[in-house]
């Protein structure tokens, strides 16, 4: 204890650092503020707020915090700024003239983020769109009368507006503050859920049959193993060794260090998970005909055992396709031999190449499985009789992005504290974030 007190003084002693952590929390405030202000026209008292509690629009609130629920003006939340930034992470890797764009340095990135701004408007427009027939059909009885003519348009501005606004705190966060900014406002969009979800396990645990107390700590213990079994994968490296040649240059000599290129155990990060999740609620779109009823019905129940086959299956499938669009073995290569490196033992070149994609393969496989085994415990959990909403704290996409963001965050932490030599977090060890890519969550 008096370790951690010293290291909370250490942190806000530094001006850098303490100036970041006000602005973060003063912006996640105004944020979590506006995730509150119900939409106008709207009668909060009969917003049907059970309506969108499964599927994928349960994962749509879990990331706005409860405000697409709520029919907020924060309702879309920064998810259609996630969804034009990872179209234009695949058409960078997809596209000969956005690759080359990015290899542009500075001016490359500005153009791309200036076309995943563009992007995310046209997004935001047309998912207000959808999000305004959404509660036409759910929540009708709590529009307004004289607001119901207008309604549309006026929504539509508002919500879009209000993902712009998002955008700009999660640029905001960035520059100025802790960590993406981005991933910070989905975290804390999580973690809103956290405490209530808690407390309704403990009320289904506490009533006559559901287990008392000694259950609910049963569970607090499986959900701490799970966290820290989540840090030791995210942590998780495989190293290849790396010599540079040496260099003379004048009385200098330069290169010669063994260095280690590291490979994280799953590198795909959460997009297997959220692409799984987006194309097994495809299934739950004809729900109203006879003939597919039943097939809806397993895709929309998380603790189906044909549901979680088959979510598996495409997990692990789409962890190799999105490590195998991200790498590439052979540019690795090339720059490894254009800047003197090479793996000891190992030809520069295409036996590079080929000995990189080997390990790529080898590490993958125990990734992607451990990857599918995160995204179906929530299943399980339901299965042993955990309530829905705290069974999404058990693994899949809310549970990844939370310890993810709060590792990256802990790095950057910890980076300050030791270039201002002080102690880090951590008696031994030093904490490791998730890979960085361009995605922002």
């Amino acid at each position: 204890m008096k370790k951690f007190i010293q290291t909370l003084k250490n942190i806000w002693s530094i001006p850098e650092l303490r100036s970041k952590i006000t602005v973060t929390l003063a912006f996640i405030a105004i944020y979590r503020l506006g995730t509150h202000i119900v939409l106008p026209g709207m009668d909060p008292s009969k917003i049907n707020t059970a309506a969108s509690s499964g599927g994928i629009l349960g994962l749509i609130d879990a990331f706005a915090g409860g405000a697409f629920s709520q029919a907020s003006i924060l309702a879309l939340g920064i998810m259609p700024y996630i969804s034009a930034s990872i179209f234009m992470q695949l058409m960078t890797l997809l596209y000969p003239r956005f690759q080359k764009m990015q290899k542009e340095g500075e001016s490359g990135r500005k153009k791309i983020n200036q076309y995943t701004r563009v992007l995310t408007v046209i997004v935001a427009i047309l998912q207000s769109s959808a999000y305004v027939a959404f509660l036409q059909k759910t929540s009708g009885d709590a529009m307004l009368a004289a607001y119901k003519d207008y309604f549309w348009f006026s929504t539509t501005i508002i919500l879009t507006a209000g993902t712009l606004f998002v955008m700009w705190l999660s640029e905001r966060i960035t520059d100025k503050g802790l960590g993406n900014g981005s991933s910070v406002i989905i975290m804390v969009g999580i973690l809103a859920r956290l405490p209530q979800s808690l407390w309704q396990e403990w009320l289904a645990r506490s009533t006559s049959g559901g287990g008392g107390l000694f259950f609910f700590l049963i569970e607090i213990a499986v959900f701490v193993a799970i966290v820290m079994g989540l840090i030791v994968l995210i942590q998780a490296v495989r190293k290849i060794p790396l010599q540079y040649a040496k260099q003379i240059v004048g009385a200098k000599q330069f290169g010669g260090a063994r260095q280690f290129l590291p490979f994280k155990l799953y590198s795909a990060g959460v997009m297997p998970i959220i692409f799984a999740q987006a194309i097994m609620f495809l299934p739950t779109l004809f729900s109203n005909f006879d003939s597919t009823k039943g097939i809806a019905q397993i895709f929309s129940d998380h603790s189906n055992a044909w549901y979680m086959v088959v979510y598996s299956v495409m997990v692990i499938a789409f962890t190799y396709v999105y490590t195998a669009l991200i790498y590439n073995p052979r540019q690795i290569a090339d720059d490894l031999r254009r800047s003197n490196g090479f793996i000891p033992g190992v030809q520069p070149g295409q036996p590079t190449a080929d000995y990189i994609a080997a390990i790529f393969d080898r590490i993958t496989l125990p990734g992607a499985i451990l990857l599918a085994l995160v995204g179906i415990l929530p299943g399980f959990a339901q299965r042993l009789g955990v309530q829905p909403s705290f069974s999404t704290f058990f693994g899949g996409t809310s549970l990844l992005i939370m310890v993810g963001v709060v590792l990256d965050t802990l790095q950057q932490i910890e980076t300050q504290l030791l270039m201002r030599q002080y102690d880090g977090l951590m008696n031994s060890g030093r904490i490791q974030g998730r890979q960085t890519t361009t995605t922002p969550i």
